[in-house]
């Protein structure tokens, strides 16, 4: 990481399909070793079974689960004479973005169904009804952040 300057972003573009920037750099966070047409598979095939299951708008759907699994604090560690303390600190929208997206793909991962395909809709209808380890995730993040409110005050 450089000192003079922070690092410019880069520009994404839309997806194909939906014209969804967010949707364009969730399937970059799925992608597996250059593989973007596989990635590309997956997330519209996980889009069209969430349209054929609710028949509601896949994009409606997976913005309510990015919402709802978006973190608002976390904690970081400060070092404060000799002692660590895990100082609650509000996230960055950039960060908090990466950080659901992060969230809802290893919790995809970790499901039990046969194809990534069925995983990941089924993770993202579970997400958008405040639901699943995505959101889970969230929640513990934010109960600890609550539980060491008392060391707010360390924050830089």
């Amino acid at each position: 990481m450089s000192r003079r300057h922070a690092a410019e972003k880069r520009e994404i573009n839309p997806d194909a399909k939906y014209g969804n920037v967010v949707l364009a750099k969730f399937m970059n966070s799925l992608m597996l070793e250059g593989k973007k047409s596989v990635a590309e598979r997956i997330v519209y095939g996980a889009l069209d079974r969430i349209q054929s299951k609710t028949g509601r708008n896949p994009i409606e759907v997976f913005d309510e689960a990015m919402v709802n699994v978006k973190p608002k604090v976390e904690v970081r560690s400060r070092r404060v004479g000799g002692a660590t303390y895990q100082v609650p600190v509000d996230v960055r929208p950039d960060r908090s973005q990466a950080l659901g997206i992060r969230w809802i793909i290893a919790a995809a991962r970790k499901r039990s169904e046969t194809t990534m395909m069925e995983r990941l809709s089924a993770e993202l209808l579970e997400a958008s009804q405040n639901r699943g380890g995505a959101v889970k995730t969230t929640e513990d993040k934010r109960r600890m952040a609550e539980a060491n409110r008392a060391f707010s005050h360390y924050r830089w």
